[in-house]
């Protein structure tokens, strides 16, 4: 694909303590029990508008995958302060985490309800900390970024017979730009790619790696199998998709034609720029029930991955975003896009109307990909939207044939 050179600008972002910088500098309140989300979620509401995002982990036992999932999301590069509430009886690591937060640099701070009298007092002491943060991360120091600094994620939901011949391609186009300039792309989930494994296998950039993405649909197929159900829900049926096959290609489709570098699971930073697929099936025997429970799960997983923004395609429609990083959604139906354009970033219906190439919106895709790292919000980022899921999951670590070698990037400060 021929590289826009509109596409090369110099962006900015905020530099942490790892290296990595961010596309955006907000405050993350974080419960870390369901007991604790209704005080957690009334501290966020003093601060609408504010850059004050709302994440947590409903669950009273520990889990591996929730720990690691909430650890890279309280490092993300896009936060520079998070406030903890605890209840003060969950399992969950409420000092590892404020540690690991600490050590990065930012601001942190722990309010447990059983030890601050209550929940009005929490709420209270939580406002007073949420704005002093505010205040000292207001002079966090930014640098200069290229594009190949960017993680840039992709997924879809609300697919109908329109998604896999307007938007989804159309992400892939744009993916190819982004890889080719040296950005991070990753795609899922592999529950939707069953039947696809031969065509990534092929495009794995080493043989070992293409067996690896066979066994993880494999893996997908069987964890189904034995739920009795696949990724295809009644609604994709009213949309018109007749199969999980011509679902699974639509959904491929978003990853474009770029060599696949790796494979990710939840948690897991891509080392270098290029194209990844996330597993987000659980690894063992089938104990958690549907592998997602709504797009916002995955948004989730894509963002521990370090991801700054979320491609999302839909057709028959979706009016949600995520916390921490921006959603831009892309309607594949021009009939949706009419009846929800409050909503959505892009048409790419316009290419079923034969209005637009899929060359021409891959180009448009990418350019806003550009203009959101710059600092323009997207649609749903700016309707305030910050929809976040965070379950119970297994899954064990990747093997060394499913990564390339870290590279690094220097550093130019302005």
């Amino acid at each position: 694909m021929t590289i826009n050179p509109k596409l090369q600008p110099t962006l900015t972002g905020y530099l942490r303590s790892d290296g990595r910088k961010g596309i955006r500098n907000l405050v993350v309140v974080a419960y870390l029990v369901e007991c604790a989300h209704h005080v957690a979620r009334e501290i966020t509401l003093s601060f609408r508008h504010q850059n004050v995002h709302l994440i947590g982990f409903p669950g009273c036992y520990p889990n591996g995958y929730a720990d690691k999932v909430m650890r890279q999301l309280v490092t993300h590069p896009n936060v520079g302060a998070v406030l903890l509430i605890s209840l003060g009886c969950e399992s969950f690591n409420k000092q590892g985490l404020e540690t690991l937060v600490h050590a990065t640099g930012r601001p942190v701070h722990t309010l447990t309800i059983q030890q601050t009298g209550g929940t009005k007092s929490t709420i209270a002491q939580g406002v007073e900390w949420v704005q002093h943060a505010q205040e000292a991360i207001a002079s966090t120091q930014r640098v200069a970024m290229q594009i190949e600094e960017l993680v840039v994620a992709t997924v879809c939901g609300g697919s109908d017979g329109t998604s896999g011949i307007t938007a989804n391609p159309a992400v892939g186009r744009a993916f190819d730009t982004l890889v080719e300039q040296g950005a991070a792309c990753i795609f899922e989930e592999t529950g939707e790619l069953v039947g696809c494994e031969f065509h990534m296998k092929r495009r794995a950039a080493t043989p070992e790696l293409g067996e690896e993405i066979v066994a993880c649909i494999e893996k997908a197929a069987k964890y189904y199998t034995v739920l009795g159900h696949g990724s295809f829900a009644p609604g994709n049926a009213d949309g018109g998709l007749t199969t999980q096959e011509e679902k699974s290609l639509g959904a491929y489709a978003k990853s474009g034609g770029s060599p696949i570098q790796g494979i990710l699971k939840p948690g897991d930073l891509a080392p270098t720029g290029g194209l990844y697929l996330l597993d987000v099936v659980p690894d063992g025997e089938v104990r958690f029930g549907f592998p997602n429970i709504s797009d916002n799960a995955e948004i989730v997983e894509l963002i521990s991955c370090g991801a700054h923004m979320t491609l999302f395609t839909t057709g028959r429609g979706s009016v949600v975003g995520s916390a921490i990083s921006p959603v831009i959604k892309i309607c594949a139906n021009p009939q949706t896009f009419a009846s929800l354009s409050e909503d959505m970033d892009v048409n790419a219906g316009r290419i079923l109307d034969g209005e637009a190439t899929l060359e021409e919106v891959g180009q448009e895709i990418a350019q806003l990909v550009v203009r959101v790292a710059q600092g323009e919000p997207s649609k749903s980022e700016e309707m305030g939207h910050q929809e976040f899921i965070l379950t119970y999951k297994n899954f064990t670590p990747i093997g060394p044939t499913c990564l390339p070698i870290r590279q690094s990037i220097p550093v130019q400060t302005i």
